[in-house]
């Protein structure tokens, strides 16, 4: 139990005053009715003593950085771009009293799960926002290996219902975590339109009460799975890459994205700009 009392005095002091649980993250569309103050914090007061509970990753610096993770330690001035970017969708969140956002491409190939990496890393340097990513292209490893997590258990067994919160998620400093997919899976589409794993990611955001959770999902046109999961998104990202996505391509995207979602933009990867820009 001493632990445990540990943990609650490090939330009590971040946090403020008495922890004490509120409502979970309100539906897409829909307000949790807790008033301004909670509205512009929705985790702000939630269940603090979960969240510190989760088992911490151990990650390594230099693989980040050597797979193009730039904002973990913002040595890269290229992190600029990624600050930015966060910023624009932190405000757009914040003023619906939005939650959740998925972050998808075109094809394969695009550097979505870079871009959204970049982004938890850089949303986890804001000290008021506890932030998860979660993994949900289910046919790749890709947040595991870009991260470095060897062992992790595949995803589905969480989605399933048959893994815990804390069997499955890892933390990362005080207010970033991650859900990664240790095992590719076959029948991704059907596990993800499964009523099992839209309970499980609803009660994960009421129990740990993140002001962001960034959805890692499959390409858009390379199956059916992203449009299968949108309708549980408040939001959505499309990343194309440069001289790859074709301009009927990203066309066809933003359109399917905008009747099914809200789409926030689409964020030019890969794209080679001068080394030097004005001296920034």
């Amino acid at each position: 139990m001493e632990h445990i009392q540990i943990a609650l005095d490090k939330a009590k002091e971040k946090y403020g005053g008495s922890i004490r649980p509120v409502s979970g993250p309100a539906r897409p569309g829909e307000s949790n009715g807790k008033g301004a103050e909670q509205a512009g914090r929705p985790a702000a007061l939630a269940n603090a003593l979960p969240w510190l509970g989760l088992p911490v990753a151990d990650l390594q610096l230099r693989h980040l950085v050597r797979n193009r993770i730039i904002t973990a330690d913002k040595s890269n001035p290229a992190y600029a771009a990624f600050d930015r970017l966060r910023t624009r969708i932190l405000q757009e969140m914040r003023l619906q009293n939005w939650t959740t956002v998925a972050i998808t491409s075109p094809t394969a190939g695009c550097g979505k799960s870079v871009v959204a990496l970049n982004l938890a890393f850089s949303f986890g340097h804001q000290e008021e926002c506890r932030t998860l990513a979660i993994d949900l292209d289910l046919a790749q490893t890709r947040m595991a290996d870009l991260l470095g997590l060897e062992g992790a258990p595949p995803l589905a067994d969480f989605l399933s219902g048959r893994q815990s919160i804390q069997e499955t998620l890892v933390r990362h400093g005080p207010n970033l975590a991650f859900g990664v997919n240790g095992r590719p899976l076959s029948y991704t589409s059907e596990l993800l339109q499964n009523a099992s794993t839209r309970n499980v990611l609803t009660e994960t955001r009421r129990e740990l009460g993140p002001d962001i959770v960034i959805y890692d999902m499959p390409p858009l046109l390379c199956g059916d799975d992203t449009m299968a999961f949108l309708p549980n998104v408040d939001c959505v990202v499309l990343v194309a890459a440069a001289e790859t996505s074709s301009f009927a391509e990203i066309d066809l995207c933003e359109r399917e994205l905008s009747e099914k979602s809200n789409l926030l933009g689409v964020v030019l990867n890969k794209c080679r700009y001068p080394q030097e820009m004005y001296g920034y």
